[in-house]
């Protein structure tokens, strides 16, 4: 049996239900709750917060201006302090996925900021006319003009947290490229042994890659920061007065800090998600490039002794349950796994960005999802894998000299004197016998001992121009 009294009964434009009476929500997500029983967890937490901002600056413009009494209007903004504390997060219910294009998440905040505004004003949950969700707390809005404008909010400090984190990851990257500066491995293309390279070069090459991450995301930005607050359901403003519309942009502006502006066409930002797929084609690329990086420590890092072995990546934990002594590239794998999750995610964002039809895009609640979570893996991934991978790498010189010497890749700088055919077969006797290709041109009598010093020496080859030009020799 329910015990009726712990309960309360609310009413909507379809009908009655229970409401449990503790609850700072009420019947609208009370609903949504039942019909989006999907993925057990609730909207991101950051954007609810964001949207509690946005309620914040709706009050109080809404105060000063005269639409709701001051004193509601000091409830709701005192109200959505409290939220922002933390204190009434258990209350946040509604499924993640969901229909409405995000309505049951914006009635859930609307519920909660209003119950806990009665609370202040002496009143009773439920007791709608002290404070109610709509009329009072979401005067003046859409849940299609909070929800896109919640949403960037959301993202922006998530943005530059990732474009710190990359910048710090990039001076690691650039202070391994001038520790490894004097060190030659072993080049490779297509996984075969190719020319020889300062390894402190393999590491410039990263940290340029990861430098264009940081800048791209630096600038995407600046579409962010218009928002279509104020246009209402289709973006034209409707039941929204101009002054408010100006008005709750410059507030939200000034309390977010975020250089926010209303959008001269709040109805683009309205239907269109392009900014978001944007910016999650951004976060792509630098998943691409950490996977990518992250790949090349585990291949170099193979073995130690059945593989690469070049690379030696910090032991951060046992590697095996049956093998003793084993340890695996954990946090390159890491790095790796967000950056597959993030890749996963852009085409969510895309479809769902696609998906959007005429003056509203239904699936907004899968791309602010889809993207919060590929900012918050990112923003957490990259500084443990600078922490705990990159920062302690060191090389193996000695096996870098052995693989470079075994390789018949010197073939490339004979070429330019002996022509491609005979290098080539040099080459290939220097590997049938087992010797270092200098051993073998030594040998065939087609070069002499100061060509061979000033050809074959392996930083000749790893600087633009013929190998050995500068000598005089040619």
């Amino acid at each position: 049996m329910v015990d009726e009294s712990s309960f309360r009964m609310e009413k909507d434009s379809l009908g009655h239900a229970s409401v449990p009476k503790d609850a700072y929500y009420g019947i609208h997500t009370v609903r949504a709750r039942d019909n989006f029983a999907v993925s057990g967890c609730p909207a991101h937490r950051r954007l609810m917060q964001a949207m509690v901002l946005v309620k914040k600056a709706a009050a109080k413009v809404n105060g000063q201006q005269g639409a709701i009494p001051e004193s509601v209007a000091e409830a709701i903004q005192l109200s959505c302090d409290d939220i922002l504390a933390g204190m009434l997060d258990d209350h946040f219910i509604v499924d993640a996925y969901q229909g409405g294009a995000g309505t049951s998440t914006n009635m859930n905040v609307n519920e909660m900021i209003a119950n806990r505004a009665i609370e202040r004003l002496g009143g009773m949950k439920g007791d709608y006319q002290l404070v109610h969700p709509i009329d009072h707390v979401n005067l003046y809005q859409s849940t299609n003009d909070v929800y896109p404008t919640a949403l960037r909010i959301a993202v922006i400090p998530l943005l530059r947290l990732l474009s710190d984190e990359l910048s710090s990851l990039q001076e690691s990257l650039q202070e391994k490229e001038r520790q490894f500066a004097d060190v030659l491995r072993l080049g490779r293309t297509q996984l075969m042994d190719a020319l020889p390279i300062l390894a402190g070069q393999s590491f410039g090459a990263y940290a340029k890659a990861v430098a264009r991450d940081r800048w791209r995301l630096y600038k995407a930005e600046e579409r962010l920061r218009e928002i279509n607050l104020g246009g209402t359901a289709v973006g034209t403003g409707m039941n929204a007065p101009l002054k408010y519309a100006y008005a709750v942009a410059e507030e939200l502006r000034e309390m977010t800090v975020l250089g926010l502006c209303r959008s001269d066409f709040p109805m683009d930002a309205t239907q269109n998600m392009d900014v978001f797929v944007e910016t999650s084609g951004l976060l792509k690329a630098a998943a691409v490039n950490l996977l990518k990086i992250s790949g090349d420590f585990r291949l170099l890092g193979s073995g130690p002794q059945g593989g690469i072995g070049e690379y030696l990546l910090p032991a951060v934990q046992v590697g095996s349950s049956i093998m003793p002594g084993k340890v695996n590239p954990v946090i390159a794998e890491m790095a790796g796994s967000v950056a597959m999750r993030v890749i996963a995610n852009d085409t969510a964002v895309t479809l769902a960005a696609a998906s959007g039809q005429l003056e509203l895009n239904a699936f907004t609640p899968l791309i602010a999802e889809a993207l919060l979570e590929s900012l918050e893996l990112l923003s957490r991934a990259v500084p443990q894998f600078k922490e705990r991978c990159v920062e302690g790498l060191t090389l193996d010189t000695a096996r870098c000299g052995e693989n470079l010497d075994r390789s018949g890749v010197m073939a490339a700088a004979a070429a330019a004197y002996l022509g491609y055919d005979t290098a080539a077969e040099l080459a290939r006797e220097a590997a049938a016998a087992g010797l270092p290709l200098e051993q073998a041109v030594r040998q065939s009598g087609l070069m002499t001992e100061e060509q061979v010093e000033a050809i074959l020496h392996p930083l000749e080859v790893t600087k633009p121009g013929i190998p050995g030009s500068g000598s005089g020799i040619y």
